[in-house]
């Protein structure tokens, strides 16, 4: 697998994960307004993630071009 490949799979895996950890079971009980704004909360954190998993992504393509 080329670099630029194995770059792309890597940030991939990376989002994946960050998406499948913000968006698993909620823990506890509690009503359903807790629960919301909890969840209101975590939306910009997550984002946050995203877009950092993102930019990381791009500068590893652009490691990988370099590089080749």
């Amino acid at each position: 697998m080329s670099r630029r490949a194995g770059a792309a799979v890597a940030a991939l895996a990376a989002a994946a994960a960050l998406l499948l950890t913000g968006c698993g079971p909620h823990q506890g009980g509690g009503d359903k307004a807790a629960q919301t704004q909890q969840d209101d909360g975590q939306a910009p954190q997550m984002q946050q993630k995203l877009d950092a998993a993102e930019s990381a992504a791009a500068q590893a393509d652009t490691d990988a071009t370099q590089n080749n």
